[in-house]
């Protein structure tokens, strides 16, 4: 497969929606009250405790030995074969952005409906992106997509169609991408201890998400996990200095905690569990999800987002679908009574 740098001018892609954005719901809104419930991301509500951080990681520039212990950490915690098969950067965005940059333009198949900005950061750099339902269309093209557990509907693909994808694209010289960014709470099984199989060659390479799992998405910390020469191309396309020293102390701190993750793994189960009676109770069909947000289908669903908004409640919609809402988690006993009030 070529890996080198091809560069073409930025094609025009249309913005894409995302969760988070109050100011537009502030404007949309002026009368809801203050401050809004922010249920329009899959953030865990719960974060990770700050641990102190040393006071010269935010006046000097890292040092390489912070770097390497942070992957060493990422590696023990998502089961990568080694530090030198992972790839620390500022948010996992930034290599959605990077991946398709590294190869020359060719076919790509994402496996949708799912996050948009893979298909939109291939067609950017290039690509000829076409976006399939069926999990078998994915091996013709040269390069494949696939977020699973995915995002908005949680599904998910047995870890043995998922590996005999990435066997099949890397035999011909391809590449599968798989988004794990909500893996780490859920009870499945990653690709990231495949990166290294000699029948995947340079084939594979696995996203994961810190700030979602850890609630501090405002960090910006994401991992491209894959076999060590493309791990040194994607490190080497991010230049140095990638993250921050903060994040480094942060990120390894957090990361090396697996009291705290099976914990919150329990304990957000059982709130994505609450959230399914609470919404069943409004009148919503859950479609899916993962235990950070539960997607469901309203008879009322635009009517239903404005009631919320009303009271200064952001959900996510999603413009190809008006009846489909899809609720983070409220944080608190007194967000999940104001959640309670409107649905029912």
């Amino acid at each position: 497969m070529d890996h080198s740098v091809w560069s073409v001018p930025a094609r025009e892609v249309a913005p894409i929606a995302h969760g988070g954005d109050l100011g537009a719901l502030r404007k949309a809104f002026p009368d809801a009250p203050e401050p809004w419930l922010d249920l329009s991301t899959g953030i865990n509500p719960v974060p990770y405790r700050v641990p102190p951080v040393e006071a010269s990681a935010w006046t000097r520039l890292p040092e390489a030995a912070e770097v390497r212990a942070l992957r060493e950490a990422a590696a023990s915690a998502y089961g990568a074969p080694d530090a030198d098969h992972v790839v620390p950067a500022p948010g996992t965005q930034i290599l959605i952005e990077t991946l398709p940059r590294l190869l020359a333009p060719t076919r790509v198949a994402v496996l949708g409906p799912t996050y948009a900005e893979h298909a939109a950061a291939w067609a950017r750099a290039g690509h000829a992106v076409t976006e399939t339902s069926d999990f078998d269309a994915l091996g013709a093209a040269r390069v494949a997509v696939i977020v699973d557990p995915n995002n908005p509907d949680g599904r998910t693909r047995p870890l043995a169609e998922r590996r005999a994808l990435a066997e099949a694209l890397a035999a011909r010289g391809g590449l599968l991408v798989a988004d794990e960014a909500f893996a780490d709470l859920e009870p499945v099984e990653s690709l990231c201890p495949h990166v290294s199989a000699p029948d995947l060659a340079s084939g594979l390479v696995v996203l994961r998400s810190f700030g979602k799992t850890y609630g501090l998405a405002g960090l910006r910390l994401g991992f491209a996990i894959a076999d060590a020469a493309t791990a040194a191309r994607i490190a080497a396309a991010l230049g140095p200095w990638a993250v921050s020293g903060p994040a480094l102390a942060i990120g390894r701190a957090a990361l090396s905690d697996a009291d705290w993750r099976a914990r919150a793994a329990r304990d957000r189960a059982a709130d994505a569990g609450r959230l399914d009676r609470m919404i069943a109770r409004g009148g919503g069909r859950i479609v899916g999800g993962t235990c950070l947000f539960r997607t469901a289908d309203f008879p009322d669903g635009p009517d239903l987002f404005r009631r919320l908004a009303a009271s200064g409640i952001a959900v996510r919609r999603f413009a190809g679908h008006p009846d489909r809402l899809r609720f983070g988690l409220p944080p608190d006993k007194a967000g999940w009574c104001r959640l309670s009030r409107v649905l029912r």
